[in-house]
């Protein structure tokens, strides 16, 4: 469940409401008891950094290497005296 924060504008209090999606809005303030509580809105707690899944698996930035030009590199990495290198070659 989501957590919303509130002012009430006439008394100034913030507070934090632990509220379903289909919750209504609260209105009541808890200091003051007017009917002045206004949902704020405010940027999500968590920061997305540095090479994550998300920056790997869904980034349409980088493309990934055709087979013949993997097989040719694991061809060249071996010496070239194994099974790959014949794979490589026939491609």
């Amino acid at each position: 469940m989501p957590i919303y924060e509130y002012r009430c504008s006439s008394c100034g209090c913030e507070k934090e409401f632990l509220q379903k999606i289909s919750d209504p809005a609260v209105t009541q303030c808890p200091e003051c008891g007017g009917n002045t509580m206004v949902k704020l809105i405010s940027a999500a707690g968590f920061q997305l950094k540095g090479s994550g899944w998300y920056a790997t698996d869904f980034k349409n930035g980088a493309k990934s290497k055709s087979d013949s030009q993997e097989k040719s590199e694991k061809a060249a990495a071996c010496g070239g005296s194994c099974a790959c290198a014949a794979a490589a070659s026939e491609t």
